[in-house]
Parts: structure tokens; C-alpha cells; sequence
């Protein structure tokens, strides 16, 4: 884990954690990655304690679970996560891109769409290239 000052764009009731991989695995950022890109001196940073693709709760660390347990928003990126956490009960923002024809069929969009969807049964709205579903 590393440690900011709060950010002075956020109010002293926000509290903000990145979660990054526990170890390395495919080209998911740890927290070395955010040390070098200089997130530590903005926002929390956090290690979920797993270095399996996506987000696996039951193989995520204490702290982790817990931090993700009490966050209002989730938002996870990656195909991986979308696959690992969109069956959970919290509200969860996912950004990805359509990588395989599974995913595909599972969300109703073409491979290649870049997609912005939450968790349950949000309605779709699309437009443009893109799509979101909020």
C-alpha cells in the first residue's frame, strides 16, 4: 500500500483507493507501476493481494474485500473484471472493450465496442462508436 495527502480537488467526505493487482500478471498494473506513474503522491493506492486476472474476491486479501465492501462506486476496468465481478451485489461501473465473442453475445455488442455498463439491470444508451449502459 501507499499513502497521498487527500487530493485538493476532493472534499474531506471522498475518500479515493486505487486498486491495483497483487502481483504481476499480463499487463495489469501493481503497485510498482503506480509508485513509477507517481499515482502514490495523489490517491491511495491499494493491492488487491491477487495475481489472477481479473477480480477474484474469494482470492483477493482481507484489506482489499474490505475496502471494496464499503466503497459506494466501484469502477473496474478491464474485460477481465467485467467477467470476474459482474455477477456482485455492489454498484459497480465497468469500462472495457469487447475482446472475445462470449463477452460479445453476453452484452449484445459487437467485438471491438468499447463499453461502459453497470452492474443489475441497468438500460442501455447508445451512441456514436461506443456504448454505455448506466
Amino acid at each position: 500500500m501507499c499513502s497521498a495527502r487527500r487530493p485538493r480537488w476532493t472534499s474531506r467526505s471522498v475518500r479515493l483507493c486505487l486498486a491495483v493487482r497483487g502481483g504481476p500478471i499480463l499487463n495489469d498494473a501493481t503497485i510498482d507501476d503506480a509508485r513509477a506513474a507517481g499515482l502514490c503522491k495523489v490517491v491511495e493506492v491499494i493491492g488487491n493481494g491477487s495475481d489472477v486476472p481479473g477480480t477474484v474476491l474469494d482470492d483477493c486479501d482481507e484489506a482489499f474485500r474490505r475496502c471494496f465492501a464499503e466503497a459506494d462506486i466501484v469502477i473496474a476496468k478491464g474485460q477481465g473484471n467485467f467477467e470476474t465481478l459482474s455477477d456482485e451485489p455492489s454498484n459497480i461501473f465497468f469500462l472495457f472493450k469487447v475482446k472475445c465473442p462470449v463477452i460479445a453475445g453476453h452484452v449484445g455488442l459487437p467485438l471491438g465496442t468499447h463499453v461502459l455498463t453497470r452492474t443489475a439491470e441497468a438500460q442501455p444508451v447508445t451512441g456514436g462508436t461506443s456504448h454505455a449502459r448506466i
